[in-house]
C-alpha cells in the first residue's frame, strides 16, 4: 500500500508541475494553441512503453503480487467507442481528465469539485444502466 501511495504522490505532482492540472491550460491544448502537452503526453507513454516492454524481460513477476506478466486484450465494441466519446466530450468541455481532477483540486482549484461530482454521477448512472441492462437480457437456452 505505500509504493500505491507514493506512486500516486508522484503521478499528481507530475500532472500538477506539467500544468496538466490547470483546466485553462489543457483547454489550450486541445484549441491547438499551446504544444506543450504533448511533450508531457509523448514523454509518459514512452515511460509506459518501456516499462511494459522491459518489465516481464527483467522483473519476470510483478513485484507486489508476484502474478506472472500477461498480455490482457480487450474487445473494442460499441461500448469502448461510446464511453470514449463520452470521455472526449467532457475532457474537452471541461479541460480535465479523472486524474487530473484530484490533482487540481490539490494544488487549490475547489471548483473543480464540480467536475469530480459529475464524474461520480456519471460512473454512478453508468453503473445503475448497466447493471438495469444486464438484469433484463435474455438467458440463453441451457446456459448456467
Amino acid at each position: 500500500m505505500p509504493l500505491v501511495l507514493i506512486g500516486g504522490l508522484i503521478f499528481g505532482f507530475g500532472l500538477a508541475y506539467s500544468q496538466m492540472a490547470r483546466p485553462e491550460v489543457v483547454l489550450d491544448f486541445l484549441q491547438f494553441e499551446d504544444f506543450g502537452l504533448v511533450f508531457v503526453m509523448f514523454g509518459g507513454a514512452a515511460v509506459t512503453g518501456l516499462t511494459f516492454f522491459l518489465a516481464p524481460r527483467l522483473l519476470g513477476r510483478a513485484p507486489l503480487t508476484g502474478d506472472t506478466f500477461e498480455r490482457r486484450l480487450k474487445s473494442f465494441d460499441r461500448n469502448v467507442l461510446l464511453g470514449g466519446g463520452i470521455f472526449g466530450v467532457g475532457w474537452g468541455l471541461s479541460g480535465i481528465c479523472p486524474g487530473a481532477a484530484y490533482a487540481s483540486l490539490g494544488i487549490g482549484n475547489v471548483a473543480i469539485l464540480w467536475a469530480i461530482a459529475g464524474m461520480f454521477l456519471g460512473a454512478y448512472l453508468q453503473g445503475r444502466w448497466w447493471s438495469r441492462s444486464a438484469s433484463t437480457e435474455p438467458v440463453a437456452a441451457g446456459a448456467d
